[in-house]
């Protein structure tokens, strides 16, 4: 059996779909990961083989301003997993981020290029990765702007200011590949079916600035919009993001068997899912 903790949210509900009856899930109400006992004590009850952890303090800019609350969860919840999961002999698959990178190489990041986080995001996303170590038996997947029918996103928040203005900025010198959590969830399900372990890097294909992703979300869902560019720098976040943090995802290929579709092809069947779904 297969354990998604973090159910609920965007990519758990996802792979709880897509995992059907191989699955299980628990949600904060089951299960806090920061408080080992409580970890241990699921774990031990359950007792899975797998365990994918898609739970997360995800708001890049709250982690500045809660860094202790980040990395309790972030960090030392993933420890508590690693330690649980060592303990029953499971194996962990931890869902880990971009963020980890400075956005400096300049070239699609590969597995082992060293990381080099500018947030507290990056660094507590960082410190769970070294967590997850703790366990020999660990599945580290590195992934990036993330969207889903199942949480906030940059493509409902687009979606929803379109229906405000007709006109927008968005930066236009951060550059990554948009990434579709069905997509994501597929890629996980094809490194745990095929036994895979270490660090591994899975985003829809080809990349684009948030800019060009707004233009095309726009152009997709049939909405006239102007959308201005802006630099990162205009935009003035609390926490520091990488510029261009695409990542390379020749090794899930190779290793997998799994080639993620291109993120405009993905786009396109979000939005058509979700009309369909609304």
């Amino acid at each position: 059996m297969i354990l998604v903790v973090g159910a609920n949210g965007m990519l758990g509900r996802d792979l709880m779909t897509l995992l059907c009856d191989r699955a299980r899930g628990v949600d904060i109400d089951d299960i806090d990961i920061t408080d080992l006992q409580s970890t241990e004590r699921v774990l031990r009850a359950l007792h899975p083989s797998v365990v994918v952890n898609c739970a997360a303090y995800t708001d890049v800019d709250g982690c500045e301003a809660h860094a202790e609350r980040a990395m309790q969860v972030n960090g030392e919840g993933v420890a508590h997993l690693a330690m649980a999961t060592r303990e029953i002999g499971a194996r962990l698959v931890q869902i880990s981020t971009d963020y980890v990178f400075d956005g400096g190489k300049g070239s699609p990041y590969l597995e082992d290029d060293p990381p080099h986080p500018l947030s507290v995001y990056g660094e507590s996303k960082l410190a769970g990765e070294m967590n997850a170590a703790f366990n020999p038996e660990h599945l580290i997947v590195r992934t990036q702007w993330l969207y889903g029918l199942h949480g906030k996103n940059f493509v409902e928040t687009m979606l929803r200011l379109a229906e405000e203005k007709d006109e927008l900025s968005v930066v236009d010198d951060q550059i990554g590949s948009p990434t579709w959590t069905v997509d994501l969830a597929r890629a996980i399900v094809a490194l745990i079916d095929k036994g895979c372990r270490g660090v591994y890097h899975a985003a829809n294909a080809e990349f684009c600035s948030w800019n060009g992703f707004a233009k095309a979300i726009f152009e997709e869902a049939g909405l006239k919009v102007a959308v201005r560019p802006m630099t990162t720098d205009q935009l003035n976040r609390p926490a520091r993001r990488p510029l261009y943090s695409t990542l390379d995802c020749g090794k899930l290929e190779r290793d997998a068997g799994f080639r993620p579709q291109p993120w405009r092809d993905a786009l396109k069947s979000y939005l058509k899912l979700r009309n369909h779904a609304g």
